[in-house]
């Protein structure tokens, strides 16, 4: 594939110098930030006004779940603007009971009612409304080493530094160690002894809260950004019995590790476990169009069948996003999307990445299936001492800014968080293309090994 638009640096230019003028960017210090002028993109790739194409190993932010500019989700976005571009949320659309169908179908156990939002984090709001609804009580407990967005309580249940600017201490929300046996809390050699301890650890928690304080449980299914650590076997079915037995409402997030990207529907699949609340949003519809959603178990759905639910956003439900997830979801089936992803993950970017840890001093780690995957980059394997300290900035972050730097040298978009790269491409990504972002990774961590003692 190449570039579809001829070199245009002075248009490149152009559009850097509006953004920097006018738009204010997420997560940054605006004066500090200088980001790629983008031209184009198509399936797994994207490229600038000089001409320079990347494989996208972050699939934007973990969303193109069947790659850039896909004909049919595009053509199918046009016939909707043309028939019908928008409507009230209060109505019943058809393209939106379609999505509402069709999502509901693929959703575990009796997850069959779909309240629809603009996005992940406005979901995780309104599943912790829900439960704090549904139960009478407060307090909302999730993980250390997760993320669940950026809004009020979505920051609050967030475990990772990006909370502390905006934590008041009075969101209600009490956090606890999830099972990571690499980087164990508990002092585990086994993944059955971090389970069984973090159930424990769980466990004491809630205890010393006072269970009837609890309204939900809030887990990533996989955490995602924090650094795709698979929970051990037994974990998950083991919070769900902790909440069926305190009457705690279980909140699995799968913004991230839904749709496809684990080689399953949804990630709760590999653990045979179904949550009373299931969020949702990036992959649905490939990130085309902003949508997310909470999916419903009917006892909770049941508490607002008399009761108004006090929640809504005036484009739930949009009828352009709406249209298309159904067409994302009808390629996913069409062409084997979730297969394929499985597929990849056990022949090729597993595999790939075990052999790249085997060569590099720096790789720790390798954790992840489908196409979602996690290198921990370590100074130390002995130790395991990571690459750059929790939350460097700065100089402090210097090799994993070389390792990065490296990577696009290459040809190769990384995901980088902290002393961690993901390999999380889109899900359709081709074996030759899952090659090539290989090979990239390969030399760019010969870098990263530089920084190893």
């Amino acid at each position: 594939m190449t570039p579809h638009v001829e070199p245009d640096p002075q248009a490149g230019a152009a559009v850097k110098a509006a953004d920097r003028a006018h738009v204010f960017h997420s997560w940054s210090a605006q004066g500090l930030i200088d980001p790629l002028a983008v031209a184009g993109a198509e399936g797994s790739y994207f490229w600038d006004y000089d001409g320079n194409r990347y494989l996208d190993f972050t699939s934007g932010l973990v969303y193109t779940n069947i790659g850039y500019q896909h004909p049919r989700v595009v053509e199918a976005i046009r016939e909707q603007a043309g028939r019908l571009a928008t409507f009230a949320p209060a109505f019943a659309v058809d393209v939106r009971s379609e999505a509402a169908r069709l999502i509901a179908e693929r959703t575990p156990g009796d997850l069959d009612k779909i309240f629809f939002t603009n996005g992940g984090a406005e979901a995780v709001e309104n599943a912790v409304r829900m439960a704090r609804l549904h139960t009478g009580r407060a307090k909302v407990l999730s993980a250390y080493r997760s993320y669940h967005g950026a809004t009020s309580t979505a920051i609050n249940l967030t475990g990772d530094p990006r909370r502390w600017p905006s934590d008041t201490g009075s969101a209600g929300v009490v956090h606890f160690w999830a099972p990571f046996l690499y980087r164990s809390p508990f002092y585990s050699s086994t993944q059955a002894e971090e389970s069984a301890r973090a159930l424990q650890h769980l466990e004491d928690t809630i205890a010393f809260e006072g269970p009837q304080t609890v309204a939900a449980i809030v887990l990533e299914t996989i955490p995602g950004t924090a650094g795709i650590m698979t929970p051990p076997p037994g974990y998950l079915a083991g919070v769900r019995e902790i909440c069926d037995r305190y009457g705690i409402v279980f909140v699995l997030d799968e913004v991230m590790a839904g749709f496809g990207r684990t080689g399953a529907w949804f990630a709760a699949e590999h653990y045979g476990v179904v949550p009373d609340l299931m969020t949702f949003a990036k992959g649905v519809n490939s990130g085309y169009v902003p949508l997310g959603g909470v999916a419903i178990s009917a006892e909770i759905a049941a508490t607002f069948d008399r009761r108004p639910y006090p929640g809504g956003l005036t484009y739930s439900g949009h009828p352009l996003a709406c249209a298309a997830a159904v067409a994302t979801i009808r390629v996913m089936e069409d062409e084997k999307v979730v297969e394929h992803a499985a597929h990849i993950g056990e022949t090729v970017l597993g595999p790939g990445l075990r052999e790249l840890a085997e060569r590099h001093p720096s790789v720790g780690e390798v954790r992840g299936l489908g196409a979602f995957w996690a290198l921990e980059l370590v100074r130390d394997r002995e130790t395991r001492e990571p690459l750059v300290p929790y939350n460097a900035s700065g100089e402090a972050a210097a090799p994993m800014a070389a390792f990065g730097a490296a990577c696009k040298k290459n040809g190769l978009w990384p995901f980088i968080n902290m002393n961690r790269t993901h390999a999380v491409p889109a899900c359709n990504i081709t074996e030759a293309e899952a090659k090539e972002g290989l090979a990239a990774l390969d030399a760019a961590l010969t870098v990263a090994d530089e920084h190893t003692v």
